[in-house]
């Protein structure tokens, strides 16, 4: 299930790529999802556990990854209970944060209103307004009121 709050929360890392670069194993590099992702979001090439083949930089390291595939991939990785803040991501990962949240429970930080509508179904729990939403559009409808506060 996805939780989101909306704003600054205990737990939380405000910064996930630097997190990420100081936390990040080997083995979620060549995880098949990673791979999807990194080539979906980044549009690069996993080589190995070290490598990555981008279309603009070259070989590049892991710690070279956009912010984005960072924080992806700690939603899919790190088991610590820490909330990311999905503001670090565009909304290109908008799917594949709903994606991770149908395996496991995630909660999220959002510092601004993230476009689910790429999402088929959706559904989520607004942490600041205590209310489940079952659309996109309620989600929009949640996060208005809370911008409108």
């Amino acid at each position: 299930m996805l939780k989101i709050v909306f704003g600054d929360t205990t737990n939380s890392i405000y910064h996930p790529p630097t997190y990420f670069d100081n936390t990040y194993e080997d083995e979620w590099i060549t995880d098949p999802r990673s791979v999807e992702m990194i080539k979906d979001i980044d549009k690069s090439d996993v080589v190995g556990s070290r490598v990555i083949d981008s279309p603009v930089l070259g070989s590049i390291s892991v710690k070279e990854l956009s912010g984005g595939v960072k924080t992806l991939l700690l939603m899919l990785f790190d088991d610590s209970g820490k909330i990311f803040n999905a503001s670090a991501c565009g909304d290109n990962c908008a799917k594949w944060i709903y994606e991770i949240s149908k395996h496991k429970d995630l909660t999220i930080a959002l510092h601004h209103i993230m476009d689910f509508s790429s999402c088929e179904e959706f559904s989520a729990y607004i942490i600041n307004t205590d209310k489940q939403v079952g659309s996109y559009k309620e989600y929009l409808d949640e996060a208005f009121r809370i911008e409108e506060r």
